[in-house]
């Protein structure tokens, strides 16, 4: 199986079961794995044949940043489904997490694979 990834995409949004977090957008951090036949695109060598990991990118900024859920869980579920429904993907692996979100840690979050591997 080949993999096409995205790292440290950070996105501003509301996310939060306080009332603070509710009223201010702050960042999220996902790192995407996708699986993906690079086989083709690579013989072809043209962008039609590839998973554009730019169009997956643009898609979930422009989902996560309108978007307004309480728990990363939720967050990380329909992004997994976005990815999964909307571009040539079986499988995918997501790590959600929210800098800061914990006094003395640099990031907690969720870490979830859904579809099922080629």
């Amino acid at each position: 199986m080949d993999i096409v990834y995205i790292r440290e995409l950070e996105v501003r949004t509301i996310i939060g079961i306080y009332e603070w977090e509710r009223e201010q957008k702050q960042v999220v951090s996902i790192n995407l794995e996708m699986s993906s036949d690079i086989r083709k695109a690579a013989e072809s060598d043209a962008i039609e044949h590839a998973l554009d990991y730019k169009a997956v990118a643009k898609r979930l900024i422009d989902f996560v940043e309108n978007s307004q859920f309480f728990l990363v869980e939720t967050l990380a579920e329909k992004i997994a489904e976005i990815v999964l429904n909307e571009f040539a993907v079986e499988w995918v692996k997501l790590q959600l997490g929210k800098p800061g979100a914990v006094t003395g840690s640099k990031d907690v979050g969720v870490i979830i694979e859904r579809g099922t591997r080629p």
